[in-house]
């Protein structure tokens, strides 16, 4: 799969998060194997209307390949918007059809889109004609399950110009709970000429083969799986090659954990960054020794010392004698 020039040789794109797929985050992502990064998703009104906060979201690292996302529901500001955002240079303009969370929704935005198809191929349209970059959708597979109609929505958007679907394996009424079906990705993927990327519960190696072997998709969006494991990207790209996977070692995870914290609060500073970097630290420390009191501990974090002293403590806990 290639978008804009830039060649994804395994199919693995970082999923847009909020309040997670920051600059820093994304970067180690990236050095793990992950090809496709996309940023956190940002208003399009905001954009429009000069908010300060926009351009820590819509930067990028230096050399950075990134798309930039979009929501919102009025085709002329998500036009707009993805107009000024060109001067952060974007592979590409990713649209957000899929947000479940009740405020987005509530204002019509994210997955509420879904409700309106003819509404999601304008918006489309006129972004890709204010652009000169690819626009791509990530959505769901519909509102809820009596209204599963990302297989029309797909089709809408990409007679109306989109390069790539990106479909998460819910609908919004499920927000992150159960099992992200496949069937309707393969649909999708089966009645689309544009490339399509499967989304949802991918956690190791086999669950992405699996999605591509089922689904005949393009490529997979990794999004919580990652959250606390940038280097799930190293084993999936392992899994994908058909080689064996040699997890890091403490040593490795400890130096990557160490690195999100001083980039994080180098791109923010120690104020904004600390309290972002809590609930990171907070997974990180799933599923390892002591990880209850470590989780305790990450609550009272204050400082960039602090932070760098529990990811010490994570891979390298103190002995009893000590």
């Amino acid at each position: 799969m290639e978008i804009n020039g830039l060649k994804l040789k395994n199919g693995l794109m970082l999923a847009p998060m909020a309040g997670v797929t920051d600059r820093a985050f994304r970067t180690l992502c990236a050095e793990f194997g992950a090809e496709y990064c996309v940023t956190e998703m940002i208003s399009a009104k905001a954009v429009c209307f000069g908010d300060k906060k926009t351009a820590a979201l819509a930067r990028p690292e230096e050399g950075e390949q990134v798309a930039i996302q979009i929501f919102g529901s009025e085709p002329y500001y998500m036009a707009k918007a993805a107009s000024e955002l060109l001067k952060y240079a974007p592979i590409a303009i990713d649209i957000n059809m899929g947000c479940p969370v009740p405020k987005c929704v509530k204002s019509g935005e994210g997955s509420a889109l879904m409700k309106n198809p003819e509404l999601c191929g304008r918006i489309v349209a006129e972004v890709k004609a204010a652009v000169n970059v690819p626009v791509g959708v990530k959505m769901r597979t519909g509102f809820d399950d009596a209204h599963k109609n990302a297989l029309e929505v797909a089709k809408r958007v990409e007679e109306a110009g989109a390069a790539y679907v990106c479909l998460h394996g819910r609908t919004r009424t499920q927000m992150y709970s159960g099992t992200a079906e496949r069937d309707t990705l393969k649909a999708v993927k089966e009645a689309l000429t544009i490339p399509v990327i499967g989304n949802g519960d991918i956690k190791c190696g086999e669950d992405a083969l699996s999605m591509f072997a089922e689904t005949g998709c393009d490529a997979v969006a990794v999004g919580r799986g990652a959250m606390g494991k940038p280097w799930l990207f190293a084993e999936l790209a392992a899994a994908i090659e058909g080689r064996a996977y040699t997890p890091p070692t403490a040593e490795e995870k400890c130096a990557a954990v160490v690195k999100h914290i001083k980039s994080t609060v180098a791109n923010k500073g120690a104020q904004v960054a600390i309290p972002e970097l809590r609930k990171h630290l907070a997974w990180y420390s799933k599923g390892l020794y002591g990880s209850a009191a470590l989780r305790n501990r990450v609550t009272s974090v204050c400082t960039e010392k602090e932070a760098l002293a529990v990811a010490e403590a994570m891979f390298f806990p103190p002995t009893a004698e000590e």
